[in-house]
């Protein structure tokens, strides 16, 4: 979960606007053929890890509505034999990301096709430096590239009132690795909400159910991109 001291600050990211009240989560219809995690599909089976924070893990929303599973349903509805591993843990900064992410990735068997990383809003939330947010996130991509694994990197943005120098920053992270080989960037992944209070939970800085929706409907292309093409036999 991202520090409730910072509340203010994410706010400002979301325009400002005044906290709705918290809506009950909306369960999608397991009834649903698009929906169904057990729908055969034809092709090898394609992993995905997302490796995030609370916007991954499905704070508020629980587990089920995350974004990771919420991408997994939609990608598997449009014909693609996909599975989404959450690896999204409340409250982590790009260092505790970068600490565990080899031992998250050698517990992944068979290893994945693609990984999603999404990190660097609480470092921002904290006020701590863009220089090692930026050294965290690099040295996470140098891993992934290691082991082979394409990345869509999750950017995020930094609000105007920790100063001109440190949004400029903090800002520039994204866009400077967005630009490494086997590297897809969002530039900024809450960008089709971040405007719409009523898709944010009471505490104006999670997305309920609904908001989580609008963002797998606005990248799930950019995710189906970055998967690298079927290896035929040998």
């Amino acid at each position: 979960m991202v520090c409730r001291s910072s509340i203010l600050a994410l706010a400002l990211v979301l325009g400002g606007c005044e906290a709705p009240a918290e809506p009950a989560a909306r369960p999608n219809n397991p009834a649903s053929p698009a929906a169904s995690a057990d729908q055969e599909l034809p092709g090898p089976e394609r992993r995905i890890l997302a490796f995030g924070n609370s916007l991954f893990a499905g704070y508020g929303v629980g587990a089920e509505n995350s974004y990771p599973a919420q991408l997994e349903r939609a990608l598997r509805a449009e014909g693609l034999n996909v599975r989404v591993a959450n690896a999204g843990v409340s409250g982590d900064t790009t260092a505790g990301g970068r600490q565990r992410l080899a031992f998250t990735l050698d517990g992944q068997k068979p290893a994945p096709d693609l990984a999603l990383l999404e990190l660097g809003a609480n470092d921002m939330l904290r006020g701590l430096s863009p220089a090692e947010a930026r050294a965290n996130l690099a040295a996470m991509l140098d891993e992934f590239a290691r082991r082979g694994i394409p990345v869509v990197l999750m950017g995020m943005r930094a609000p105007p009132n920790y100063g001109p120098d440190y949004q400029r920053e903090f800002d520039a992270i994204y866009a400077e690795l967005g630009k490494r080989d086997g590297v897809t960037l969002v530039p900024f992944w809450l960008e089709t909400i971040y405007r719409r209070p009523e898709l944010f939970q009471s505490d104006r800085l999670h997305p309920t159910t609904e908001g989580l929706d609008v963002l797998v409907d606005a990248t799930k292309a950019k995710v189906a991109g970055a998967l690298p093409p079927v290896q035929p036999p040998s």
